[in-house]
């Protein structure tokens, strides 16, 4: 790999030769993830060619598939950007005329499209740049955009990529401009205490959800009001019974990732960056993606619906994680629950993985109308293993006619109805070979 400056100035010449594609054109589509990550590229991406005064039409999807192909089809454009999907498709990118990719997960074949991912560098994306700091490179290459820095960011904490490589060198850039300030302090929202252990997912504790449990907590302790409002004796005992807690449940990787650096967005009309998350990931889960994208293009007079939503959803995400567990099943390599039209399933892998099993990946499956759709998570400390996600969905979805792909911590597929069972137990194969093979 190149040093940093050499790596950083070809990152900018990727990123100048994406936005050079874009103002060529008068009027693009624009296709993203409905995470967070990918709710914040497109919002940077809106913003960039609004100010550009290049006509857009934005359209947010679950996951980039053949039906997210036909859909460019029946309403073209001059050309079609798409923000965190489309490196790891060629098959699918390769049916699509003048596409511009703005991705962060690993390519897997030849793609003859414009191009900016950090992969192409040496630059790991699924930890070191994120498919909104990508976005976000692109957009300072468009115009005056470096007020966006904060998105990016956003982006970049909805992922759980550290600040660290080319995601550290877009915080230094919105410090200094003062898109975000940095504090150190307790990583959550900015509601009060109650509320917070009420429909929070991060952290997910043995109280979460329960309000009589809450309420008992609250009332032992004698802290309430919320965390911004706490002194410093009082803000230090809370994190430490959270963390206490969270030992308890050997969630040891999230006590430290818990408490730290904490951002504040000045230029955003939600400023604390979790609650930001949140409403990103409640609304590209709740098909009110378009709300989600009004937040992030400022429109104040959004914020009091794009919360409620965002709590509303969580509630619902741990109803759902709480019936989830009495149905969790483990095989040798991994666990796995098999649920039907359940809101989040990423979330609830993600937080059965982080919170209640990190000792193996997990795996949730959803049958949602003819498909299945498929989340899997590990942890860090599983990669370093040898754990490749991304590798065991493609494999494993292509065996029984689906696809998949993702990053190797963080990935999906879509699978035909029927096949869960040849699915699992292929998956548990290959990850047994990944774990084995790094042993050796």
């Amino acid at each position: 790999m190149t040093d940093g400056k050499e790596s950083l100035s070809e990152l900018e010449a990727l990123s100048r030769q994406a936005a050079d594609a874009i103002i060529e054109h008068e009027r693009v589509r624009l296709i993203s993830h409905n995470d967070a990550d990918g709710l914040s590229a497109a919002g940077i991406m809106c913003n960039a060619l609004y100010r550009k005064g290049i006509l857009f039409h934005t359209t947010i999807v679950s996951q980039f598939d053949h039906s997210t192909v036909e859909l460019i089809k029946k309403t073209p454009q001059d050309a079609v950007i798409l923000c965190d999907m489309g490196s790891g498709q060629v098959e699918l990118t390769s049916e699509i005329e003048n596409a511009i990719i703005i991705d962060h997960h690993k390519p897997t074949g030849e793609i003859q499209h414009v191009h900016f991912n950090p992969h192409l560098l040496g630059i790991d994306g699924s930890s070191e740049l994120c498919a909104s700091c990508g976005a976000y490179l692109v957009a300072r290459q468009m115009g005056d955009n470096a007020d966006l820095a904060g998105l990016a960011i956003v982006g970049a904490t909805g992922d759980k990529q550290h600040m660290a490589g080319y995601n550290k060198f877009i915080l230094d850039e919105a410090v200094r401009i003062n898109a975000v300030t940095v504090k150190k302090g307790l990583r959550m929202g900015d509601d009060p205490i109650e509320e917070q252990l009420e429909y929070s997912l991060d952290p997910y504790l043995d109280i979460t959800g329960d309000k009589d449990k809450i309420r008992e907590f609250v009332e032992n302790t004698g802290i309430k009001g919320p965390l911004n409002g706490l002194s410093e004796e009082k803000l230090q005992k809370f994190a430490s019974l959270i963390a206490l807690k969270l030992a308890k449940q050997e969630s040891l990787s999230a006590i430290n990732s818990l408490i730290g650096d904490v951002f504040i967005l000045n230029n955003e009309v939600i400023p604390n960056i979790y609650d930001f998350v949140n409403v990103l990931n409640s609304c590209g889960s709740s098909d009110n993606a378009g709300i989600g994208l009004a937040v992030c293009m400022r429109d104040t007079s959004r914020v009091n619906e794009a919360l409620t939503i965002a709590r509303e959803h969580q509630r619902t995400i741990i109803l759902n994680i709480k019936k989830a567990q009495a149905q969790v099943k483990t095989e040798q390599n991994l666990r796995y629950v098999h649920l039907e039209d359940s809101k989040s399933s990423g979330a609830i892998a993600g937080t059965m993985t982080r919170y209640l099993y990190p000792d193996k990946p997990f795996v949730t499956l959803n049958e949602v109308e003819d498909r299945i759709k498929v989340s899997a998570r590990g942890t860090r400390k599983l990669v370093s293993a040898g754990l490749d996600l991304a590798a065991a969905m493609r494999e494993a979805s292509a065996s029984v006619g689906g696809m998949g792909g993702g990053h190797d911590v963080a990935s999906g597929a879509s699978i035909p109805r029927g096949t869960a069972a040849k699915f699992i137990e292929t998956v548990d194969s290959i990850i047994g070979r990944q774990l084995k093979g790094k042993e050796q």
